[in-house]
């Protein structure tokens, strides 16, 4: 287990507010024992929590060309089919993902490919299941286009309590499979745009890992579109 790039400054800026809460205790209250017993356990816990939410545990990645992997961990909240009108314009099986706060936080590429599109969107906080947190919260998009033409959409958007979304890729990149893409920092949500005619391995309600859950199966090029094979919850 490591501790993501992105946690540094929050956890050294953790450990300084512990340090000068306990220092300010200390010399106003030196007597006082169980007020210095309280503030001692809320700083352990304060640090634990922070600790865990920039974990960054090690995995190892099962290339499949014709799979999409999970992009974060979570819990599968929306599987229905939309219509994507920022880039495809047009329907496709849209397959949400929710990160609560105790997830691991690193986002990471549904397929391989190259990326052609990008866009940081500046937004709202909504709670990130409230349904308009998809098109006006503060978010990202992101278009993959993988070797035989098949294009991904997925979206990092930011929660209630997330204030930063960090990514590490750009239109014309060539990324590989489950390669971190970026990161959100405390609670947020990723939503996927698959093609019509995938095969959803995943349930509404189903907890996914990312990098290691296979969320679909995606249609081979030239297979005529199909209703949306989803899986009843």
């Amino acid at each position: 287990m490591t501790i993501h790039k992105e946690g540094y400054t929050s956890i050294a800026l953790c450990i300084l507010f512990i340090f000068v809460l306990n220092a300010v205790i200390q010399f106003y209250y030196p007597h006082a024992e169980a007020l210095k017993w309280v503030i001692y356990i809320l700083s352990f816990l304060l640090f634990i929590i922070i600790l865990q939410f920039f974990r960054s545990p090690g995995i190892r990645i099962a290339v499949d060309e014709t799979k999409v992997l999970c992009p974060a961990d979570g819990k599968v909240v929306v599987i229905e089919e939309a219509e994507e009108t920022e880039f495809l314009k047009d329907k496709r099986i849209q397959l949400s993902v929710f990160m609560s706060p105790i997830n691991v936080h690193v986002n990471r590429n549904p397929i391989a490919g190259v990326v052609k599109y990008f866009k940081y969107h500046p937004g709202k906080y909504l709670v990130a299941w409230h349904p308009k947190s998809s098109t006006e919260n503060e978010r990202t998009t992101i278009v993959i286009e993988n070797h035989v033409g098949v294009p991904v959409l997925f979206r990092q958007i930011a929660g209630a309590l997330a204030r930063r979304i960090v990514w590490y890729v750009k239109e014309g990149d060539v990324v590989e499979q489950g390669q971190q893409f970026g990161f959100i920092k405390f609670g947020s949500r990723v939503d996927l745009f698959l093609p019509l005619g995938s095969k959803i391995n995943v349930n509404i309600g189903d907890v996914v890992k990312g990098g290691r859950t296979i969320l679909a199966e995606l249609p081979a090029v030239g297979e005529p579109v199909k209703a949306p094979a989803v899986n009843e919850a």
